[in-house]
């Protein structure tokens, strides 16, 4: 018997224990978004009656039967502090589809945000309900070293995360070269390059444009920075300039969106 290669191996382990993995959402928003959602896959919905009462609307599309528990014993396998208002509900990540068929084709402006290394969850669910409200195509971030679907991401998404494709894909830098032959611009955000945002958009026109962020700190990665076709800035007045990554986000999506 030949020995399969051990990329091979590596390859079915991480396909099992991608289907093996669920999520925990809370809270009344996420809850009731996901279980109106129809592409999501729901498991185990645990819920008090106070938040079986303000979630009728959605109990029966979500076509899943509720355990209803004492408040004193909501026992599910979420963060003690989280704060989730008597509702949780276990869930499969959301299968968006190929980057190819999402941002090639996809609905919305071809506009596309992509996040390198941003891994708190309250950023990429903010950049997430951006995204969304400017009407971008998808929100692409590397497998690994990025915020995965959790609770406190959707929470802080309030609901965009239903609605709102977000990628994680093996490589960002391949995938920034994806969406360079599909006809995006590759626009990355530095706060010491010489060209503003209005500057490069500019220079796009009309064409689709990509907007690349870095974690706040260590910012873009050598490789992104080099993979992007301009590097621009957020103008800024006074002695500090820095933004959170999911204000600088919202900042250049509007910019994106109201481009001459």
């Amino acid at each position: 018997m030949t020995k399969k290669p051990s990329w091979v191996i590596d390859k079915e382990r991480a396909k099992r224990a991608s289907a093996a993995e669920t999520v925990w959402l809370f809270g009344i928003h996420a809850v009731r978004d996901a279980l109106l959602n129809p592409a999501r896959e729901k498991l185990r919905l645990v819920l008090t009656k106070n938040a079986a009462d303000r979630l009728a609307d959605a109990l029966e599309a979500g076509g899943l039967e509720p355990e209803i528990v004492d408040p004193r014993k909501f026992d599910v396998p979420i963060d003690r502090d989280s704060v989730h208002q008597g509702a949780a509900l276990e869930v499969k990540p959301l299968a968006w589809g190929s980057l190819d068929e999402i941002c090639g084709a996809g609905e919305g402006a071809p506009l596309v945000v992509c996040l390198d290394r941003v891994t708190d969850p309250h950023n990429v669910g903010a950049v997430l309900r951006s995204a969304e409200v400017f009407g971008a195509r998808a929100v692409l971030a590397p497998h690994r070293h990025s915020a995965p679907e959790t609770g406190a991401l959707a929470k802080t998404a309030s609901g965009a995360l239903e609605r709102q494709p977000y990628l994680r894909v093996p490589n960002l830098a391949d995938a920034m070269q994806d969406l360079r032959n599909m006809g995006y611009t590759l626009l990355g955000l530095e706060g010491e390059a010489e060209m503003t945002l209005a500057e490069g958009l500019a220079k796009v026109g009309t064409r689709p444009v990509a907007l690349v962020l870095g974690a706040e700190g260590p910012g873009l990665r050598e490789k992104t920075r080099d993979t992007c076709d301009h590097l621009v800035r957020i103008p800024f007045t006074g002695g500090f300039g820095s933004l959170n990554v999911s204000n600088a986000a919202a900042v250049s999506l509007y910019a994106a969106v109201t481009r001459g």
